[in-house]
């Protein structure tokens, strides 16, 4: 063997640590390094090509990952987890999630955590996370804990959760695999669950309980009291809450909603109330009541119009300014067309001000109204009466297309969850029909996609090729296992697991895997040991996946919703990775005697 790496396997080394540490500091933008990254493998292998291989060689494999299939997979998914949101499709289920968080929160995420684990025993793990993540999402927006501090845990039981089965991951089949053809008898689907069961009894008090609390509120309301709104209820449908008395109503409506002081029962059908609250909050309250906060006839007018027009309908947020012609008028005769106002933020601005609390008050300067309409109308009626819009404006799920966008994403999941097609045909065929469908509008779909993932994902993919192609892991293949002979059957075997943790987590599963297992085999009989422990080493190493966003593509789907750094990955990461490589080393030295 020689000890000193080829200069190409040097520099991919130096290289793959330099775009760690730029990640790590944050003092750059991700990326910025992820693009100086790819620019840095196109510029050296151009003029020093890899032997064997021309210029044009080094581009293609630089470039290779903006056509990658696993980020065309995630892009895909994300358009289809868009459709998901916008359709308002997975409302009925983060309901009934946030009834059980609100009844108790840290047994509502134990529970999140164990659905998502089972699930991807026998889900393929990104299937897994796509149906669960924009769930999560709408649950931190109902009121659960912000979708920062849930992606990231949930994304570690998925991970830990695939790892249970052969067909857990397409990086389990690939060692599998390579382990058969070298010759180990096949095993069955099941046939290392109880590992990874017991080291998953080791980590679930530290990823239900830690990890939430080392990772960030990054949620856009972070710190910032949403705005308290009057509104006038009006009961228009019927409600399994209508008959009850007001303290009965009031216990089943959300924490930052209240009723107008005098407001009596028992409620029925065709009723006027008062009521204020957040805008979240009376949205929630008026579908448990069955009522409006505008007048039906309007609402359904806005609605008709839009679907005859294409365009969707919008809720935003519009301040009054001092030469508003609405100064002094109500609502009721302010005149007003075309849009519906759903609630009126008052403003104090002198601090003897007695104005009455409630939506049907005089308006004044600095008052702040809860509109809906068409974009195209807001911004004619914020022109025409003086208003200034705020940001923050938020479509209303287009409901008409939820089943059919559950429909397409139940379509694809399932096509690729039993192995009909591959991930990414599927997920880019269910993309497709979401624009097809309408269900996703071709011109927002810049909404769907984060830029940082798809640069990041390419110069992942950049640097694990260079990492492969230049010899560099084959080298530190060699040196491992020349440095292993000397060590006892346990050192072997954690040794391994963690050289193939560390390489999986900076380079990717797949080359781990690629890595990993001949040596795993060429190990056991050097050191007269049994093939299966440390071919399973090698399997768990590269599930081992937590530590920063390039390791794994569900790291890269959490990436863009949860807000994460770099950071974050590790803070979180490296401990549940220790955690888990002290575990499944201990149960597999316990199991086969070592």
């Amino acid at each position: 063997m020689n000890l000193i790496p080829s200069a190409h396997a040097t520099a991919a080394l130096l290289l793959a640590c330099a775009m760690f540490y730029g990640f790590a500091s944050g003092r750059v933008r991700v990326e910025i390094i992820s693009l100086l990254t790819i620019g840095t493998i196109a510029l050296g292998l151009y003029f020093l090509p890899l032997p064997g291989q021309q210029p044009k060689d080094g581009l293609e494999l630089a470039f290779a990952g903006f056509g990658h299939h696993a980020l065309i997979t995630i892009c895909a998914l994300m358009i289809m987890g868009r459709g998901l949101v916008v359709t308002g499709a997975l409302n009925p289920a983060a309901r009934t999630l946030t009834r059980l968080w609100q009844y108790n929160q840290g047994a509502g995420f134990l529970i999140t955590l164990l659905l998502a684990f089972g699930m991807s025993m026998l889900i393929n793990d990104t299937p897994v996370l796509v149906l669960l993540l924009p769930i999560l999402v709408q649950l931190a927006s109902n009121g659960g804990l912000p979708a920062s501090k849930t992606l990231m845990p949930v994304n570690a039981a998925i991970l830990i959760g695939g790892m249970a089965s052969s067909i857990g991951t397409s990086t389990n089949l690939l060692v599998v695999s390579i382990a058969n053809d070298l010759g180990m008898p096949p095993i069955s689907v099941f046939h290392f669950a109880p590992v990874v069961l017991l080291a998953a009894l080791v980590a679930l008090p530290y990823i239900w309980l830690i990890m939430p609390r080392l990772l960030p509120d990054n949620s856009p309301q972070a710190g910032h009291k949403p705005r308290t709104y009057s509104a006038t209820f009006r009961l228009i449908r019927e409600s399994a809450l209508h008959g009850l008395s007001i303290d009965e109503v009031r216990a089943k409506m959300p924490a930052d909603f209240a009723f107008d002081p005098g407001t009596s029962g028992p409620l029925a059908q065709g009723m006027r109330i008062g009521v204020s609250g957040s805008q979240d909050a009376i949205n929630e309250a008026a579908r448990l009541l069955g009522g409006s906060a505008a007048p039906g006839w309007l609402i359904d007018r806005l609605q008709r119009e839009a679907q005859q027009q294409g365009e969707d309908i919008t809720v935003v947020e519009m301040a009054i300014s001092a030469d508003s012609r609405l100064v002094d008028k109500t609502l009721q005769t302010a005149g007003l067309q075309n849009v519906a106002v759903l609630g009126i933020h008052q403003s104090r601005r002198l601090l003897h001000e007695t104005r009455v609390r409630n939506a049907e008050a005089p308006l004044g300067e600095g008052d702040v109204l809860l509109v809906m309409g068409m974009a195209k109308t807001l911004q004619e009626f914020a022109q025409a009466d003086g208003l200034l819009m705020l940001e923050g404006a938020k479509e209303l799920p287009r409901t008409a297309k939820s089943v059919l966008a559950i429909a397409i994403m139940g379509g694809s999941v399932a096509l690729a969850s039993v192995g009909f097609l591959p991930i990414a045909i599927s997920a880019l065929g269910g993309a497709v029909l979401m624009f097809i469908t309408g269900c996703v509008k071709f011109d927002r779909v810049g909404r769907a996609l984060s830029a940082k993932v798809i640069v990041l994902i390419a110069a992942s993919i950049a640097i694990g090729r260079i990492v492969l192609e230049s010899g560099a892991a084959e080298w530190m293949g060699q040196l491992l296992a020349l440095g292993l002979q000397f060590l006892p059957a346990a050192g072997v075997l954690a040794a391994i697991m963690l050289f193939v943790t560390i390489l999986t987590n900076f380079a990717s599963n797949a080359t781990a895997a690629a890595v990993g297992t001949p040596i795993a085999f060429s190990l056991a009989q050097q050191l007269n040991l049994p093939v299966e422990p440390l071919v399973l080493a090698v399997l768990f190493g590269c599930n081992l996946c937590y530590a920063t966003p390039v390791a794994y593509q569900t790291n890269m789907l959490i990436m863009g919703e949860g807000e994460y750094t770099f950071n974050d990955y590790i803070r979180t990461g490296v401990p549940l990775v220790a955690i888990m490589i002290v575990a499944l080393s201990t149960i597999l030295m316990l199991r086969y005697g070592l």
